[in-house]
C-alpha cells in the first residue's frame, strides 16, 4: 500500500471542532491535539518600569490549532525494545504517525525499575498510523486521506457526517478525590530528598504525588473540553488507546524537530495568577527575580543541553531564550528554549531516546533522579511525566510532556492525575507543597471536586 496521501480542504464552522472530537470517540484509537502544536513560541519579555510585558500561548478565540488523528490502520505496541521497534515502524510507514511514551520508558534507556501501583494501565508505548489525519487552522479543515482506502466523494461525506453529527448523553458522576499521601508525608519526603542533596547525590529532583478516584463514571470528552477550557494550554490533547483516556492539558513542549532543527522548551518556576492586574504583574516579576526558581531552570537547561548534545551537530546548541515568563489561565510558567541540529547518520526517534525522559519532569543528575524517584513516590507515573504526540511523514516531530491531566480507565473507572515540583536545596518543603495544590487546581475544578 502507498503511503502517499491526498488533501482535500474544506470550510468549517466553529461548532465542527467539537463535533469531530465527539464523532471519533467511536474509535479504539484517537489522538486529538490543540493549541500550539507544530507552532514555535517565545515569551518575548521586556523589563521595564518594574513591569514584564510578555507575549503569551494562549490560543486565540475562535483561531484553532488542531491536529486529530483516528481510525487505525497498522500499530504497534511494545513493552521491550520500544526505540529501535518504533524506528523500524516509521521507516517502514512513512506515513503519519501519532502515539505515547510512557514514563517507565526511562527502565529501558537505563538500568532501572518501576514497582509502584498503576490504576490506569497505559502501554510502556503505542503508536498508530490513522486512516485520516484532520488538521485545523482557523475556520480551514485539511484531511489527509490514503486514495487507496477512501475516495474523495467518501471524504467529502465524511465531513458532511461529522458536521450533522448529535452527540451521546454525558454520563458524569462526581468523584470522591483521594490522595495517595498526606501533606505531612509530602512534606517528610521532601526533608529526606534534601538531604540528599546536602549529600551530594542530587542537585534537584522531581517529585510528584498522586490523585485518584475510584469507582467513578466519567465523561472523556466532556471532561477534556471543561480541562481545555479552564486552561487553554498549548499542547492540550484528547488521547485514547483502547479502555484508557488521557485528558491533557499541558503547557510544556518536550521535543521538536523541523527538518533537523530540534527544539527542547522545558518549565521550571510557577507561580499562581493575580486577582488584579497589579498583583498579576508583580507575580510575574516575583517569579523572573526568584533566585530560587532561575537557579531551578538553569539546571534543566543544562541537562537539556547535554541530552541534545548527544545528536547534535557540533556547536550547535544553543540557548536561544532563558528564563521567559508565559502566562496562562491558571499560573505563570518560566520557560527556557534549548535548540540544536540533527548531526548525520542520527534518526529522529534517536534525538527523543537521548532526551526522555525529559529533564524538567526528573532532575539532575538524571539517573539518581530517577532512582530516587522511584524510592519516595508512592505511585507508578505510567503515562504521567511521559509524552504524546506525532511524527509526520517526513519525520518531523512535535511531543508535550503530559502534566495537567487526567487520566481515565473505563473498565476500572478508575481516575489519576499527579502534580509535582522541583525539589532543591532552597525549596520550603510547605510552599512545595502548596505549589502542588496550585498546579492542581485545575483539575479539581474540572470534576466538581475539592480537597
Amino acid at each position: 500500500m502507498s503511503t502517499h496521501r491526498n488533501k482535500l480542504t474544506f470550510t468549517i464552522n466553529n461548532s465542527f471542532r467539537k463535533k469531530l472530537l465527539q464523532w471519533s470517540n467511536q474509535f479504539e484509537r484517537v489522538c486529538f491535539l490543540e493549541g500550539k502544536w507544530g507552532i514555535r513560541e517565545n515569551g518575548n519579555r521586556e523589563i521595564g518600569n518594574g513591569e514584564i510585558k510578555t507575549t503569551t500561548l494562549e490560543p486565540t478565540t475562535n483561531n484553532y490549532q488542531l491536529i486529530a488523528a483516528f481510525d487505525s490502520i497498522l500499530e504497534i505496541t511494545s513493552a521491550n525494545n520500544c526505540f529501535e521497534t518504533l524506528k523500524k515502524f516509521i521507516d517502514t510507514t512513512n506515513d503519519w504517525v501519532f502515539g505515547h511514551f510512557s514514563y517507565d520508558l526511562k527502565n529501558e534507556v537505563e538500568h532501572l525499575h518501576s514497582k509502584k501501583p498503576d490504576g490506569i494501565g497505559f502501554p510502556l508505548m503505542h503508536f498508530f498510523v490513522p486512516k485520516y489525519v484532520f488538521i485545523i487552522t482557523n475556520e480551514k479543515l485539511e484531511v489527509h486521506y490514503l486514495p487507496e482506502l477512501s475516495s474523495q466523494k467518501e471524504v467529502e461525506d465524511l465531513t458532511t457526517q461529522i458536521t450533522n453529527f448529535q452527540p451521546p448523553t454525558s454520563n458524569f458522576q462526581l468523584p470522591s478525590i483521594k490522595s495517595r499521601i498526606t501533606k505531612d508525608q509530602y512534606i517528610a519526603s521532601v526533608q529526606q530528598l534534601q538531604q540528599r542533596i546536602q549529600q551530594g547525590d542530587i542537585y534537584e529532583i522531581n517529585f510528584c504525588q498522586e490523585f485518584y478516584a475510584e469507582e467513578v463514571n466519567i465523561d472523556p470528552i466532556d471532561t477534556f473540553e471543561k480541562l481545555s477550557a479552564v486552561s487553554e494550554a498549548p499542547f492540550s490533547c484528547f488521547y485514547k488507546c483502547e479502555n484508557n483516556y488521557l485528558m491533557c492539558a499541558s503547557p510544556e513542549r518536550f521535543i521538536k524537530n523541523t527538518n533537523g532543527k530540534i527544539v527542547s522548551q522545558p518549565i521550571k518556576g510557577t507561580r499562581r495568577r493575580g486577582n488584579t492586574v497589579i498583583e498579576d504583574g508583580k507575580l510575574k516579576n516575583e517569579l523572573l527575580l526568584d533566585e530560587k526558581e532561575r537557579s531551578e531552570n538553569v539546571m534543566i537547561v543544562d541537562l537539556v543541553r547535554n541530552d541534545l548534545s548527544r545528536t547534535a551537530k557540533r556547536g550547535t546548541v544553543k540557548v536561544e531564550e532563558l528564563f521567559g515568563v508565559y502566562t496562562f489561565k491558571q499560573v505563570h510558567q518560566l520557560i527556557s528554549t534549548i535548540s540544536s541540529e540533527i548531526k548525520e547518520g542520527i534518526h529522529p526517534v534517536d534525538v527523543i531516546k537521548n532526551a526522555f525522559p525529559m529533564g524538567s519532569m526528573t532532575g539532575a543528575p538524571k539517573i539518581k533522579a530517577m532512582e530516587l524517584i522511584e524510592k519516595h513516590e508512592s505511585f507508578k507515573r505510567g503515562l504521567f511525566s511521559g509524552s504524546v504526540g506525532y511524527f509526520d511523514p517526513d519525520k518531523n516531530f512535535d511531543f508535550n510532556v503530559v502534566i495537567r491531566s487526567i487520566q481515565y480507565n473505563s473498565d476500572r473507572h478508575y481516575i489519576s492525575f499527579s502534580t509535582g515540583g522541583a525539589i532543591t536545596a532552597k525549596a520550603a518543603a510547605e510552599a512545595e507543597y502548596d505549589e502542588t495544590m496550585v498546579k492542581a487546581k485545575a483539575m479539581f475544578e474540572v470534576l466538581g471536586s475539592s480537597y
